[in-house]
């Protein structure tokens, strides 16, 4: 990396790490029912974190876009509060280290982003990569969060741990899929977990996507971890479905519909519970055009 790509972090702490996980949470992408986002900040509010480093933010985001916070105090402004990239670590229940990779998502640089991330992981010997995101699917509310995973070839040995989307899908990319082939590059096992929301919940928070994804990661990356207050959350977002599903035809006919599909495949394989590629691109262009009812 050459100097002017290293100013682009600024390590605030040198802590003594053993092979940790790297988990990224960036915001700014896809992320249906907030699950990746109240992932990330239930882990955070879980465990007890300091900075490693942080990012330039001029460089790296457009502050017109994420503007900062104004405080102001009988008409006194007395500080912002800049939007922050940071490099955060921390230890499971049991005490192996986690790094966690949080705040926007760069609007600006995504190469020099990504070489400055996979040298950070390469100085801490950061033993696995795992992103978190959530998606828009044809899956009923009333079973279980199916989540799903992507990874660039060199790591396609992981994705039968979790299982994957069949046949060839092109979308709009996130800087997950820059990393992904970032790490690729420089021989680091990464992969990205995405849980599959209902379509027509996709917009409201759903902390059953939330649980998913943490519990994923617990399996995937051998920590201990707790979601259970999410189950506790997700209960009460399961009967707040439950009663508008009810109150209206249409939509308990299609529920009834997608329940029916997801009974045909009870007890197959993972892989044959998963959507194509053509339902995952018809679902996310509906999430992104702001269709999720």
């Amino acid at each position: 990396m050459d100097d002017e790509i290293f100013d682009r972090i600024i390590f605030l702490a040198d802590p003594d790490l053993h092979e940790p996980v790297l988990v990224i949470g960036l915001e700014g992408w896809i992320d249906a029912g907030l699950g990746a986002t109240t992932a990330m900040n239930t882990l955070l509010n879980t465990i007890h974190t300091e900075v490693l480093a942080t990012f330039d933010t001029e460089y790296f985001i457009d502050q017109r876009a994420r503007r900062p916070l104004a405080r102001i105090v009988n008409g006194v402004t007395t500080e912002l509060t800049w939007p922050e990239v940071q490099l955060r670590y921390g230890r499971d229940g049991d005490g192996a280290d986690i790094l966690f990779l949080v705040g926007p998502e760069p609007d600006f640089h995504w190469s020099d982003f990504v070489e400055v991330v996979t040298d950070a992981a390469g100085r801490f010997d950061v033993r696995l990569v795992v992103g978190l995101g959530a998606f828009p699917a044809p899956t009923p509310h009333t079973r279980p969060v199916r989540v799903i995973a992507t990874a660039p070839q060199a790591s396609a040995h992981l994705l039968p741990l979790v299982g994957t989307v069949t046949g060839e899908l092109e979308v709009p990319a996130g800087i997950s899929a820059a990393l992904e082939l970032g790490f690729a590059e420089v021989d680091m096992d990464v992969l990205t977990l995405w849980a599959r929301v209902p379509h027509y919940v996709a917009s409201m928070p759903y902390p059953q996507a939330a649980a998913a994804l943490i519990e994923g990661l617990a399996r995937i990356g051998g920590l201990t971890l707790d979601a259970s207050h999410l189950r506790a959350s997700a209960d009460e977002a399961r009967q707040r479905v439950d009663d508008l599903v009810t109150n209206n035809p249409d939509h308990s006919s299609m529920v009834e519909q997608l329940e029916d599909a997801a009974d045909e495949i009870e007890g197959t394989s993972l892989g044959d519970d998963l959507p194509s590629g053509d339902e995952l691109a018809a679902e996310l262009e509906r999430f992104l055009r702001g269709e999720s009812s």
